[in-house]
C-alpha cells in the first residue's frame, strides 16, 4: 500500500494507520507548523482577491492556497488550519454577520484536498477529483443547508434550496478551476520538495488524454445531477 521515497512514504489511500499517524505526527514538526502559518496569513490575506473570467464568475485566489498547503501538511493539521483562517478572515475581513457553521465549509474543503494529495504521487486525475468533490459535495451540497440555516437564522429570510446560479457557476468553473491548479501544482512542487517538505514530483502532472476525459466525465455527472434534481424534486 505503500512506498518508501527518501525518508518519506508515499500511500496510494488515505485508509491505513500509518497514514494517519504520519498526518497527526506533523503536529509535532515545526517546520510544518511554521509553514502551515504562512499558508494561514496567505489564505486571510488572499480571500477577497480573485481573477474575473466572466460577468459574476470569479476565481477566488485563496483555494491555490488552500491546496498547496493541505498537500504539504496533511488532513490533520489542514482541519485546524481551515478552522483558523476561517475565524481569522471573519474577524479581519467581515463580509457580513458571523455564522458559525460556515466553518465547516472551509474545514471539508482543506479535508478534501490532503486526503487526495498528501503523501501520495500527485497526479491531475487527483488534483481534478479533489477540486469536483470540492465544487459539488463542498459548494454544493453541503454549502446548501448552511445557507439555508443562515438566511432563516441570521437574515430572517427564505433561502431557495436549489440556487440554480450558485450550482451552475461551480460548474462552469469546476474544470477551469481544475486545469488552474493542476498548472499551479506544477509550478510550486519542485521548490517545495527541493526544501523537503514534499517527495512526490510533477511527472504525473500532465494533460493527456485520460485525465481529459476524465474531466469531462466529471462535469457531465455534474451536470446530469443537477438536472435530475430539478426534474424529480
Amino acid at each position: 500500500m505503500q512506498k518508501k521515497t527518501g525518508s518519506k512514504r508515499l500511500y496510494n489511500t488515505p485508509f491505513s494507520k500509518e497514514y494517519w499517524r504520519e498526518a497527526v505526527s506533523e503536529f509535532k514538526n515545526l517546520r510544518v507548523l511554521l509553514f502551515a502559518a504562512l499558508m494561514i496569513a496567505l489564505r486571510v490575506a488572499l480571500k477577497s482577491v480573485s481573477i474575473p473570467i466572466a460577468a459574476n464568475l470569479r476565481i477566488n485566489i485563496a483555494f491555490f492556497i488552500n491546496a498547496y498547503g493541505a498537500m504539504v501538511f496533511g488532513p490533520v493539521v489542514a482541519i485546524a488550519a481551515a478552522a483558523v483562517s476561517d475565524t481569522l478572515g471573519c474577524l479581519l475581513f467581515p463580509s457580513g454577520p458571523y455564522f458559525f457553521p460556515f466553518i465547516f465549509t472551509e474545514i471539508a474543503g482543506s479535508l478534501i484536498f490532503a486526503l487526495f494529495l498528501y503523501r501520495t504521487k500527485v497526479t491531475t486525475l487527483r488534483v481534478t477529483l479533489s477540486r469536483f468533490c470540492i465544487d459539488f459535495f463542498v459548494n454544493i451540497v453541503l454549502n446548501t443547508p448552511i445557507m439555508w440555516l443562515y438566511y432563516q437564522m441570521v437574515l430572517g429570510r427564505n433561502y431557495a434550496i436549489f440556487d440554480a446560479m450558485r450550482v451552475v457557476k461551480n460548474l462552469v468553473m469546476f474544470p477551469i478551476e481544475s486545469v488552474l491548479l493542476v498548472l499551479f501544482l506544477r509550478v510550486v512542487i519542485p521548490p517545495t520538495r527541493k526544501l523537503g517538505y514534499m517527495v512526490s514530483d510533477i511527472e504525473d502532472l500532465r494533460f493527456t488524454k485520460k485525465s481529459i476525459i476524465a474531466l469531462s466525465v466529471l462535469t457531465a455527472v455534474g451536470i446530469a445531477a443537477v438536472v435530475l434534481y430539478v426534474k424529480f424534486k
